[in-house]
């Protein structure tokens, strides 16, 4: 019987080497079932072996010894928060909490907020639903939702910039684009808020794991991100950054035990002190009430994964075969790629389309071949990540190749 205490210490660190400046990782930290080819991580990952065991690990000692090791769950809570920090680059974990998804994060800051009638935010017109949908229901209290086409923007941070003014309150805009994988220079962006008095949140979903990320230098005061994409971990559990003097700005709109600064006080009075001083003084005070416990187990040992890999390797691999996909795609005169193809532009989302072929078919053959991507986008979008072989790529295109409508 593993117990929770020893978990972690008996999963085995990664082995890898670097050969001809490819990251070759030992196949059996993912072992996806023979035949499967997985291009689908800009939606949802596989999770690699040491999160499968971490979960395992987590789910037979709660069946053995229930909640004895509760406190040890706990430190790994913390731990998790230690790695999100290093992750982004963070000042502390003070500016980490562990919310469930990407779109609860956006809406404690959108609900969050004092908005004021005449106020408007800017938010890309490409945007995912989540990081829309939040801000257009402000209409209702006179807040204008300003949204940019990106697409065909010859300068994409400069459009965005140009549609502030002096009553923009919030800049929000996903770092990389998820339908055709556009990656924005978040820095430029960060300073021109900063310089307009305007906050700027990040949906950091699509780069974080691939691309390495630093709130600092981007000058985010908010950034949200789930962990089931690039991050290979398990949905339900998302980073939340805010930095710590924009916290305050934030007011509470869902409340609950954990968020106290003495959250294991359970016997303390209301007449004790105000409600308000009984906030934690950090970014816990957005966590209102038991936390994923399986969730953390397992984000813990994806981040720990990808950490001990190092981000900037993985970011050399995953646009070392974003490249690859690029000009085996360039190479076919009936294949036109919808995804910027310019160095920098790109991250680890590709956007395609097969000239005189109905995409739907299309993409239902690709997944009745057992490769995994997705209809995005206006094409087919294939999305591999750092462990992905050139050979899984060769093997999906040839199926996008010889395809007939």
């Amino acid at each position: 019987m593993v117990l929770h205490n020893k978990v972690f210490k008996m999963i085995p660190i990664l082995e890898y080497h670097v050969f001809h400046g490819r990251l070759q990782v030992m196949q059996s930290y993912f072992q996806l079932d023979a035949g499967i080819i997985h291009l689908n991580h800009a939606a949802v990952a596989p999770w690699p072996v040491v999160t499968r065991d971490a979960v395992i690990s987590f789910a037979k000692e709660n069946a053995a010894i229930g909640s004895q090791n509760y406190a040890l769950w706990m430190e790994t809570e913390q731990q998790l928060k230690q790695k999100m920090a290093l992750l982004i680059n963070a000042d502390s974990t003070a500016e980490i909490a562990i919310l469930k998804n990407t779109s609860e994060g956006l809406s404690v800051i959108a609900q969050g907020l004092d908005f004021a009638p005449g106020d408007n935010i800017v938010v890309p017109a490409e945007e995912f639903p989540s990081n829309k949908i939040v801000w257009q229901v402000l209409a209702e209290q006179g807040v204008e939702l300003r949204l940019v086409p990106l697409q065909d923007a010859a300068q994409p941070e400069q459009a965005l910039i140009n549609a502030m003014d002096s009553a923009t309150r919030l800049l929000s805009c996903s770092s990389v684009q998820y339908a055709r994988g556009l990656r924005l220079e978040l820095q430029t962006i960060g300073l021109a808020c900063r310089q307009n008095n305007t906050l700027f949140c990040v949906d950091a979903i699509q780069s974080l794991g691939a691309i390495a990320f630093d709130v600092n230098t981007c000058f985010a005061d908010f950034v949200v991100a789930d962990g089931h994409k690039w991050l290979c971990g398990p949905e339900g559990s998302a980073l939340f950054y805010c930095r710590k003097e924009r916290q305050a700005l934030l007011t509470l709109r869902q409340h609950g035990w954990h968020m106290r600064e003495n959250m294991f006080d359970f016997s303390y009075s209301i007449d004790d002190k105000p409600l308000a001083e009984q906030f934690a003084n950090n970014a816990r005070r957005f966590e209102s009430g038991s936390p994923n416990m399986t969730g953390i187990m397992a984000m813990n040992a994806s981040l720990g994964l990808l950490l001990d890999i190092g981000i900037s390797t993985i970011q050399q691999a995953v646009l070392e075969n974003t490249t690859y996909l690029i000009k085996q795609l360039q190479a076919r005169s009936d294949i036109s790629i919808l995804s910027p193809v310019e160095n920098g532009r790109y991250a680890g989302i590709v956007t395609f389309i097969k000239h005189d072929c109905e995409h739907e078919k299309l993409y239902q053959q690709l997944q009745n071949n057992n490769i995994i991507c997705a209809l995005r986008g206006g094409g087919i979008r294939f999305s591999p990540h750092f462990y992905t072989k050139h050979s899984d790529i060769d093997n999906a295109l040839n199926i996008v190749h010889n395809f007939v409508t």
